[in-house]
C-alpha cells in the first residue's frame, strides 16, 4: 500500500459517499489510530464518530494542501478544508498536522491544530464536533 496523505484521507472520509466512514477509515487509518485535535485526544472510535457527524452537516467541499512533507514514517502538512454545510453556510479551516505512518502507509497517529479562516463562531469547533 502507498502512504496516504491528508487530502486523500479527507476526500474519502468526508466527500466520498461511495465509501462508508468505516471503509474510508480502514483505507487510511490503522485500527489503533489516535488523533489529537486542538489539544483533545480521540481514539479511532471517537474519530470515526466525529467523521460520521461531519457527514450529516457537510454538503460538499474540498481540501487544498499548501505544504506536505514525508520523512520515512513521519508526516507533516498544512492544508485548508473548504466546506459547504447543508444549510448553505461556508467554512474554511486551515490545519497544521503532524503524524506517524504505519509500515503499511496508513496513519497511526495525527496531532493537529486548526484555525478557522471563514465561518460562524458557532462552527469554531468543527474540527472535533460530534
Amino acid at each position: 500500500m502507498h502512504a496516504t496523505g491528508m487530502a486523500a484521507a479527507l476526500d474519502d472520509l468526508i466527500f466520498n459517499p461511495g465509501l462508508t466512514v468505516e471503509e474510508a477509515a480502514d483505507r487510511h487509518f490503522t485500527p489503533g489510530y489516535r488523533q489529537r485535535t486542538d489539544g483533545t485526544w480521540d481514539d479511532r472510535a471517537g474519530f470515526v464518530e466525529h467523521i460520521g457527524h461531519l457527514r450529516t452537516v457537510v454538503a460538499g467541499g474540498h481540501v487544498v494542501v499548501h505544504d506536505e512533507l514525508r520523512d520515512g514514517r513521519k508526516y507533516a502538512d498544512r492544508h485548508t478544508v473548504h466546506l459547504t454545510k447543508r444549510d448553505g453556510s461556508a467554512l474554511r479551516v486551515e490545519v497544521y498536522a503532524f503524524g506517524d505512518l504505519a509500515s503499511d502507509g496508513r496513519f497511526s497517529r495525527v496531532e493537529e491544530t486548526t484555525l478557522m479562516i471563514e465561518g460562524a463562531e458557532a462552527d469554531r469547533g468543527i474540527g472535533s464536533a460530534r
